[in-house]
């Protein structure tokens, strides 16, 4: 498979169609990115690499941190923490208040913004020094000790809080927050701050190759095969909020988006492969990257199914 052939080719057919995705703005940090970057670099079990566009530029990976929070999470915890949050799909936006109310402040998965913020408080408990223990895991997983969190960003989300703030609020009045409401919001903006490039991040997410074998990372971030594959099974069902059957639809691999424009996807024993386009369609998903991975396993003939 020539996969370098493959992305190059993915780049010029997605950079003549036409773009109705915008920057997201909520948070004004990432409203300053220029729309129009677009990178990708997949990363074989084999040891070989490949890229095009600005795969090695760093950017806010916002809701993509989930998946590695999660798994450090089930590292330390194992599947108690499935007592305060649920596996199943959404169907409503990632910040939806209405659907927390209706069920008692148990978030329906971990990848909505109500799930990852009760796995921050999780972590919150069981790290020592949550916010480096936390990056050095993300470090360890990816074999970089240069990424680091994005302050700019950081404080920027923690200005514009209030719905987060709103949905970790009504799950500590429900009983599944145990720590300060502004503490948990401190950790949880931190960890979507990272800025990570579409090289660092593919690697990242070797640790969900399956299983063991396949992993570039350092020893630290390993996941045992049980893990991987339920996180990989959450990412195909859950990975892109109410998008998440048209991405199993049109792309057929395990994934997760990020308002920052990236996303990431597994091909278990195959490969990982990021991709950034700033631009967000709809539903918070890269317009550009979306039709980029739609391209790759077309291309490839190959997905999961």
């Amino acid at each position: 498979m020539n996969y370098q052939i493959i992305l190059e080719e993915i780049a010029a057919e997605t950079s003549v169609l036409k773009n109705s995705g915008k920057v997201a703005t909520y948070i004004p940090e990432l409203g300053k990115v220029d729309p129009g970057k677009f990178g990708i670099y997949l990363q074989c079990t084999d040891g070989e690499s490949y890229a095009t566009g600005d795969s090695h530029e760093r950017f806010s990976i916002q809701s993509i941190s989930k998946v590695l929070s999660l798994a450090l999470t089930l590292k330390l915890k194992g599947n108690s923490i499935w007592q305060r949050i649920g596996v199943e799909p959404s169907g409503d936006p990632f910040n939806s208040l209405v659907q927390l109310e209706y069920e008692k402040g148990i978030p329906r998965n971990p990848f909505i913004n109500a799930g990852a913020l009760v796995v921050a408080d999780i972590l919150l408990t069981e790290l020592k020094n949550p916010k480096e223990d936390f990056l050095q895991f993300v470090r360890d997983a990816a074999g970089d000790q240069s990424i680091n969190y994005d302050e700019k960003v950081a404080a920027s989300e923690m200005e514009h809080k209030f719905r987060n703030a709103a949905l970790t609020h009504l799950m500590k009045d429900f009983g599944n927050i145990n720590h300060d409401v502004d503490t948990v919001l401190d950790f949880y903006f931190h960890q979507c701050s990272i800025a990570m490039s579409c090289k660092q991040l593919a690697k990242a997410f070797t640790i969900f190759l399956n299983y063991g074998k396949y992993d570039l990372s350092k020893e630290a971030a390993i996941l045992n095969p049980m893990l991987a594959k339920r996180i990989n099974a959450l990412m195909i069902t859950c990975g892109f909020y109410d998008e998440s059957g048209e991405f199993a639809f049109s792309i057929g691999l395990p994934g997760k988006s990020g308002v920052g424009g990236g996303i990431v996807a597994v091909h278990p024993r195959h490969y990982s492969v990021a991709v950034w386009s700033p631009p967000l369609n709809s539903k918070g998903n890269s317009e550009r990257g979306m039709k980029a991975l739609e391209l790759l396993t077309t291309k490839t003939e190959q997905s999961v199914f």
